[in-house]
């Protein structure tokens, strides 16, 4: 406890929280970003999002936005840029004509199969001297923290 009464903050490098995820979110973005360049692919770590998300199943603009991260006009203008890419295709619900299906074309499911590498080339690099037991910890940890900070976290 420190004079306060509050629990003892332990030694840290000064990053808090907040900030050190912010670093390891933007340094993951950036090695993608990267590997998807070498690899020759003009993609976005939004648009690879977008395209991993599409390849479990189609969904709607707004999953496919909270996804990425983007609110659901800037996720309609990425969805442009890959439909012009000819990597996903649009097609509007019968039952419902406000309502779209996205999918990903022959050739977003052949770019997915290979920018799906460079996602775990990234990983791969991120866990670099970890051993098994403590990546799967660090996971674990991670998503205890998530979960402590989601709206049905205590």
């Amino acid at each position: 406890m420190n004079a306060a009464g509050s629990p003892a903050t332990p030694a840290h490098s000064g990053s808090t929280l907040g900030l050190l995820i912010r670093q390891l979110r933007d340094g993951i973005w950036a090695r993608m970003e990267h590997e998807l360049a070498l690899a020759g692919h003009d993609l976005t770590f939004s648009q690879y999002v977008t395209i991993k998300k599409l390849a479990i199943g189609a969904t709607s603009v707004t999953e496919l936005a909270r996804s990425a991260e983007l609110n659901p006009g800037a996720m309609t203008r990425l969805l442009d840029k890959l439909e012009t890419k000819r990597l996903v295709t649009r097609t509007a619900d019968p039952a419902d004509r406000r309502a779209l299906h996205i999918y990903l074309t022959d050739a977003g499911v052949r770019i997915w199969r290979d920018i799906e590498k460079c996602g775990e080339r990234v990983r791969e690099h991120a866990l670099t001297g970890l051993s098994d037991d403590e990546r799967a910890r660090l996971i674990h940890l991670l998503e205890r923290v998530r979960d402590n900070l989601s709206p049905t976290g205590d």
